[in-house]
């Protein structure tokens, strides 16, 4: 059994800079880890995405299944998705025993201007751009983005600098790490 840190936040938050960072800093420390991102995960699901809830129903929980099966299988998992329903992340804490959760802060407006700058690889482009519009389904703006109740980390991207969020969650994955060599399940930090 390993564990599983789902990275989550608005678009344009940070979520895929940090778990990048976070993936190539364990494996600097011969620590491998797999590295689940939703957007090239659903090119795979979802060729030609409509962002219907549906749809979204059926990515998030195939994303929660293959983080299951992986940490089953020993390896570990970090978890790169906006995942605005809470329960989505939910159904991940139910299902992996050794989760957390990052939660990532940022004004929306720079959510805005670090989508629109920023550099394509497998993200769809103009996430913002689209959103107010008729049909609309961007997290945050037309469709509410559920923030965690309790996660086990929340970072404030607009502040924090890339280097601090970095070690903040490699010291989440050390605690988990411990659990896992241990075989132990995390404490309920429910209320």
């Amino acid at each position: 059994m390993s564990w599983a840190i789902w990275i989550t936040g608005l678009p344009g938050s940070g979520k895929s800079t940090l778990a990048r960072a976070v993936a190539a800093a364990l494996a600097a420390r011969r620590i491998s880890v797999k590295l689940l991102e939703l957007d090239q995960i659903r090119r795979v699901l979802t060729p030609a995405p409509t962002y219907s809830a549906g749809e979204r129903e059926i990515v998030y929980r195939a994303l929660v299944y293959m983080a299951k099966l992986l940490t089953e299988a020993g390896i570990p998992v970090i978890v790169d998705a906006t995942g605005h329903r809470r329960a989505w992340r939910e159904l991940a804490r139910e299902l992996i025993p050794l989760f957390a959760e990052v939660q990532l802060r940022c004004p929306l407006p720079v959510c805005v201007e670090r989508e629109r700058t920023r550099r394509r690889r497998s993200v769809p482009s103009g996430i913002y751009a689209r959103a107010g519009q008729p049909g609309a389904t961007v997290p945050g703006v037309d469709l509410p983005y559920e923030e965690s109740l309790c996660p086990e980390a929340a970072l404030d991207t607009n502040m924090l600098d890339l280097r601090t969020q970095v070690q903040e969650v490699l010291y989440l994955a050390r605690h988990l790490s411990r659990h896992a060599a241990r075989r132990e399940c995390l404490p309920a930090v429910r209320g």
